[in-house]
């Protein structure tokens, strides 16, 4: 069944009116209508509260418009997922540069027009999206806060909810220049971004956001494995004569980090011992409990070895013939 139609049929069954259920849904009763009448696309069920309220309200099984709301998305991704994207509209474009700090604008404006909506612009506007849609769903059962950024946008609380809804479903490629002025607009104060790394930094509006300034590296680097532990050295060496050490093992012995500190060749017996022993790993790989149970026996081994060759001295000491000692008797 069409989550619309459902929501139709419990209103009329309880006789009530998009008013009612507006209310109760803390939106707008036009936004209501626009669901209502498949204008809008209902809202991701995980970003928002909107269905869990209109179930309570309109005694709808927990659940229920989740699922029918999950599928309808579904089938409306699969058809636009066939569509070639479209660029942004001129003005989402002209706020995205005019947030970007002022060295950087005339350098990022010109790449922004040589390849209209190329990997630059998607990159820099998904971001941004990124961050706010963060903070907005973070926000959105705080009262007071939404009431701040409606005030900044000129709009009422319920719009407010309203917008935040619309916007949480948004991404790069359907932003539209109302989603710029709601949210875009009063929340990022600049951004910055670095044209050899693409890392990114981002400052939000400091009366809105408390830690307003979010850094973000797009840089590969080089993996550069650490200085070998002189106690690790000298527990190797002891291992090559012994042996019953996986290369597996010592490279995780290897990737242990002690900042500063120099651990001894007893402590890596012992994180041996620990990565052995599989009481101290929860059933999950069959493989690797597989080994660990080898190695295990190993050790078992060598000590039921050791066992005999003790048990088998202390018998050899009993065949042992001893002196006669000659007792004195005294007269009395």
């Amino acid at each position: 069944m069409d989550v619309c139609l459902l929501i139709k049929q419990r209103l009329e069954e309880l006789r009530l009116e998009q008013r009612d259920l507006a209310a109760a849904a803390a939106v707008t009763e036009s936004y209501i209508s626009q669901l209502l009448t498949g204008k809008k696309q209902p809202p991701e069920p995980s970003r928002t509260d909107i269905y869990e309220k209109m179930g309570k309200f309109l005694k709808i099984p927990t659940g229920r418009l989740t699922n029918l709301v999950e599928h309808q998305r579904q089938e409306v991704l699969k058809r636009n997922l066939e569509k070639s994207p479209k660029p942004l509209f001129k003005e989402v474009r002209e706020l995205i540069l005019r947030k970007c700090v002022p060295g950087k604008e005339k350098q990022v404006r010109a790449i922004f027009e040589k390849q209209p909506f190329g990997e630059l612009e998607r990159l820099v506007t998904q971001k941004l999206l990124d961050v706010v849609k963060k903070i907005a769903k973070e926000e959105l059962q705080s009262e007071s806060w939404l009431r701040s950024v409606a005030r900044l946008s000129g709009k009422s609380y319920e719009a407010m909810r309203v917008g935040i809804l619309e916007f949480l479903d948004t991404d790069a490629f359907n932003i539209s220049v109302e989603n710029c002025a709601s949210f875009l607009d009063p929340l990022i104060e600049s951004w910055d971004i670095d044209l050899a790394t693409f890392g990114m930094e981002i400052v939000l509006n400091r009366r809105l956001i408390p830690g307003y300034a979010k850094k973000f590296e797009f840089v590969e680097k080089e993996y550069v494995r650490p200085e070998e532990q002189p106690g690790l050295k000298e527990f190797l060496k002891h291992l090559a004569v012994e042996g019953g050490a996986t290369q597996e093992e010592i490279d995780f012995l290897k990737e242990l980090r002690f900042n500063g500190r120099h651990p001894t060749p007893l402590y890596y017996y012992r994180e041996l011992q620990n990565l052995r022993d599989p009481l101290h790993f929860s059933e999950g790989s069959a493989l690797v409990m597989h080994k660990r149970r080898d190695a295990g026996d190993s050790d078992r081994a060598m000590q039921l070895e050791s066992r005999k060759k003790a048990i088998q001295r202390w018998a050899n000491s009993k065949m042992i013939p001893r002196k006669k000692t000659k007792v004195l008797k005294t007269k009395m």
